[in-house]
């Protein structure tokens, strides 16, 4: 059970501060619990019962683990997702980012930014589908990363770009 206080990963609002427990319906008188969740990086608050809410939530990544992750970048190689319809496409995005995972979410990231470069390219644009799971796997794997490190989410970009020059550098 997670504690005020707490950060937590939670679906597609990425991070989350515990605000406490509660049930938004002071008249329900269940006695059903939920988490009230607060994200850091959107407006809003989020209401998760107590008993499905932990499958969809998982504690923030340590600092360890998201130098960890940055450290694995050079050896991703980005597939370029394609699938038949926009449709698969968009199920395929929607998978990664339910998973949670920082890996698949990376994983996404990367994979978008290698479309939007062969676009780029050919002078065309990238798609709509890859557009908007790109952006949103990126908003979900630059907060994390950003709490885990403890630095702005917006310098992110530019600490994964040092530690990449410093992993060349040193390699």
């Amino acid at each position: 059970m997670y504690q005020a206080g707490e950060l937590v990963f939670y679906g597609s609002a990425g991070v989350c501060r515990v605000e406490g427990l509660g049930n938004p319906d002071p008249r329900d008188r269940s006695g059903k619990q939920f988490y009230l969740l607060k994200p850091l990086y959107q407006d809003g608050v989020i209401y998760t019962p107590l008993d499905s809410g932990e499958r969809m939530m998982r504690p923030v990544m340590s600092a360890e683990d998201a130098r960890a992750l940055i450290a694995q970048i050079p050896t991703i190689q980005p597939e370029a997702f394609r699938e038949r319809t926009l449709q698969l496409l968009s199920q395929r995005y929607q998978t990664l980012l339910q998973s949670g995972n920082g890996r698949d979410l990376l994983e996404l990231t990367m994979s978008v930014y290698q479309k939007r470069r062969q676009a780029e390219k050919q002078n065309r644009r990238l798609g709509m589908v890859d557009e908007k799971y790109g952006r949103q796997a990126e908003r979900l794997l630059f907060g994390e990363l950003a709490v885990a490190l403890d630095i702005p989410v917006d310098q992110v970009p530019a600490y994964i770009s040092s530690r990449m020059k410093e992993q060349v550098f040193a390699g």
